[in-house]
């Protein structure tokens, strides 16, 4: 499981401006299952997002096809992290310790 956080690094108008594709993007990603919550930090500085992929490396390249990624107008940071509790919402993601 990986979060990925989203930090602008352009002005609001220009992030704004490549919004629609972003979201259509995200919308993309729910589809095919790789995410699992998203939404815009608060200040509005950025955005998280709750990521599901069979490693790193493919989360790197759903991230690298982002519009706001693609634009410049965003930076990522990918943390991987093991979910070995969730709510039994998410139990088919839990994993476990090796």
């Amino acid at each position: 499981m990986f979060v990925l956080e989203l930090t602008y690094t352009a002005p609001l108008d220009a992030v704004d401006a490549v919004l629609p594709d972003h979201v259509g993007w995200l919308e993309e990603q729910y589809a095919k299952g790789f995410f699992l919550a998203s939404g815009r930090k608060e200040p509005r500085d950025g955005g998280v997002i709750l990521a599901v992929a069979e490693d790193r490396a493919r989360i790197e390249e759903i991230v690298a096809g982002d519009p706001f990624a693609v634009a410049g107008v965003c930076a990522y940071r990918v943390t991987e992290f093991v979910a070995t509790k969730t709510a039994p919402e998410l139990d088919r993601h839990r994993q476990t310790l090796s």
